[in-house]
């Protein structure tokens, strides 16, 4: 469980440290697909996870 929230963490941080290329001020879809990246990096891995018997 650590493993996924490590992962959402760090996406979340560079993400929003990185005031100068931030996708949304360009890409109408930026905001979104961030979101998207950071719960596809959560759930994918549960499932992995959960295929194994470790959850």
């Amino acid at each position: 469980m650590l493993y996924t929230e490590t992962k959402s963490a760090l996406i979340a941080g560079v993400y929003g440290m990185n005031f100068e290329n931030m996708p949304e001020l360009d890409w109408h879809w930026g905001y979104p697909f961030g979101l998207g990246v950071i719960a596809v990096s959560a759930i994918l891995p549960l499932i992995w996870f959960k295929r194994r018997g470790w959850f």
